[in-house]
């Protein structure tokens, strides 16, 4: 299972990285918040970037899901994808 799972988020990963599509601001920080926590956990850093203002909300965002463990995250994500990125 966590192979599977493994394999299918990277699928996901890479799906998003290569799109051309803008999708709304609330929709990308869903995915950087499931992604943060899909490959990070509950190890929180603070975001890079200049803009501190949308630093707190890509941190509040990732904080907001400690309850989801890494699979559960990846789950989650793969989820977005299918729903915003798959034709």
């Amino acid at each position: 299972m966590n192979k599977d799972i493994n394999k299918e988020f990277e699928q996901a990963y890479e799906t998003a990285s290569k799109t051309d599509l803008k999708l709304p601001p609330d929709v990308m920080l869903q995915f950087y918040a499931f992604y943060k926590q899909a490959t990070r956990g509950n190890n929180y850093e603070e975001s890079s970037g200049e803009v501190k203002l949308r630093n707190a909300f890509k941190l509040n965002a990732w904080v907001q899901l400690n309850h989801l463990s890494e699979n559960e995250a990846k789950q989650e994500y793969i989820k977005l994808v299918n729903k915003h990125l798959k034709s």
